[in-house]
């Protein structure tokens, strides 16, 4: 047996852990054992959000400087336990299992297999064509800055209020900004998207020294853009609290309050593992409210 490799009991599950030791981050030594035992700590704030929602997972089985995919279907020796739901893509012709990961035994068992990244979908079984969530993705061109970004995001929270609608924000863990609405059961992705999508066109127009409309890549230019397609069947986006495998260290997709935006006190760069895990224990959950899907919004 690997001498770094350990068996945790979590809840009903034993999951054995490996190579604890492995270097993750070169430029600041963040382990594999580091990454795990994050994962352990944040699982019971972390795991609500995904409950009964498919997970698509970024692995970097060497660390961040080594080759990485996205794992989407449920793999062949995954521990019986771990719970599945099966989907039929337009793509192929035959479904596929997908992870859903309610226990920190499951997220453990992902996390030894290399994924640093969890992704959630939009909607949750038993009827994943009901999306439960309004996502505003704000992007920051190649050569836009946090700032703009923040500027952008609070321009969208008023358009939010003005429209009696509440969302909260999070950091995507990269350079933009993720905005959650939560939505009752019974709206349609297609008329999501398109709610989405109008919202950041009216910004776009009303600031457009600030704000372009989403077309083709996002990340170019000097404006920030709104990713509507987000809100698509089968598109995921970072779960908060999980890591980002950004290459200088590990940071984390980290809920917000509207107020700490206003006043530009939060950086990206600033909320590595350490800090939210204190943030959490001080704060508690800044985004228990999208956990409560009971916004209905006119034409939705």
């Amino acid at each position: 047996m690997n001498a770094s490799a350990e068996t945790w009991h979590l809840g009903n599950q034993a999951v054995q852990v490996t190579l604890l030791k492995k270097i993750y981050w070169p430029q600041t030594g963040f382990t594999k054992g580091d990454l795990l035992t994050y994962y352990r700590q944040i699982a019971p704030v972390l795991l609500p959000y995904l409950k009964e929602r498919p997970v698509t997972l970024r692995m970097y089985p060497q660390g961040v400087e080594g080759t990485s995919y996205y794992l989407r279907d449920c793999p062949a020796d995954a521990p019986g336990w771990l719970r599945q739901v099966t989907y039929q893509p337009k793509t192929v012709n035959h479904p596929v299992p997908l992870p859903l990961i309610d226990t920190a035994a499951g997220l453990l068992w992902f996390a030894n297999q290399g994924a640093i990244e969890f992704h959630l979908w939009g909607s949750r079984t038993p009827d994943l064509t009901q999306p439960g969530l309004a996502i505003f993705d704000l992007d920051a061109g190649s050569t836009a800055s946090f700032v703009a970004i923040r500027e952008a995001a609070l321009r969208l929270h008023d358009a939010l209020e003005h429209a009696g609608v509440r969302g909260y924000p999070k950091i995507s863990g990269g350079g933009g900004l993720h905005i959650f609405v939560p939505l009752a059961s019974g709206s349609k992705f297609e008329r999501v998207r398109g709610w989405v999508k109008g919202v950041g066109n009216e910004l776009a127009s009303n600031y457009p020294n600030l704000i372009a409309p989403a077309s083709g890549a996002t990340h170019k230019g000097g404006h920030v853009t709104v990713d509507y397609a987000q809100n698509s069947l089968g598109r995921n986006t970072a779960t908060p609290y999980t890591l980002r495998a950004n290459p200088d260290h590990p940071t984390v997709s980290t809920p917000l309050t509207w107020e700490e935006l206003d006043i530009g006190s939060i950086h990206p760069a600033t909320l590595t593992p350490q800090v939210v895990l204190e943030r959490v224990s001080r704060t508690g959950d800044l985004f228990a409210p999208v956990l409560r899907a009971d916004q209905r919004i006119d034409g939705l």
